[in-house]
């Protein structure tokens, strides 16, 4: 008989998270991951990082979606400390807070060594290697 599916994580914990309290570090951790994972919430990123702070509607101009759909994307990025919200009259504006972007880094950081470190061997391959001549 296989084995049963893993339960999800508040299942495991019988607690499911309460809205504003702290997160553990793994938690956190997923929800920066999960708000990358969306191609629009990294396109909202890039934007806020190149041109800076801005309103909803100077974000939402750059996509083909209406805007409560662009609202749902940034209530991801807010949960996941990727983005701040302050309201300035009754625009809301939105700053990129790229803290969260360093757990990110540092998860990937041993996967970047191993691949470089494969690549040099690749490449010490191939320095061994005779190289074929015209036939």
């Amino acid at each position: 008989m296989p084995p049963a599916p893993a339960a999800p994580r508040a299942a495991t914990t019988g607690v499911a998270p309460v809205p504003g309290a702290p997160q553990a570090p793994a938690d956190v951790g997923d929800r920066v991951f999960a708000a990358l994972a969306n191609v629009t919430r990294r396109e909202v990123l890039r934007l806020l990082r190149e041109e800076g702070p801005q309103p909803v509607q100077a974000l939402a101009d750059h996509f083909a979606m209406r805007r409560p759909s662009l609202s749902e994307h940034l209530k991801v990025l807010r949960e996941a400390g990727l983005v701040s919200e302050r309201r300035s009259g009754r625009q809301r504006i939105y700053r990129l807070e790229a803290a969260p972007l360093a757990e990110v880094q540092d998860w990937l950081h041993p996967y970047e060594r191993f691949w470089r470190g494969r690549m040099k061997d690749l490449g010490a391959l191939l320095d061994r290697m005779p190289d074929d001549g015209p036939a």
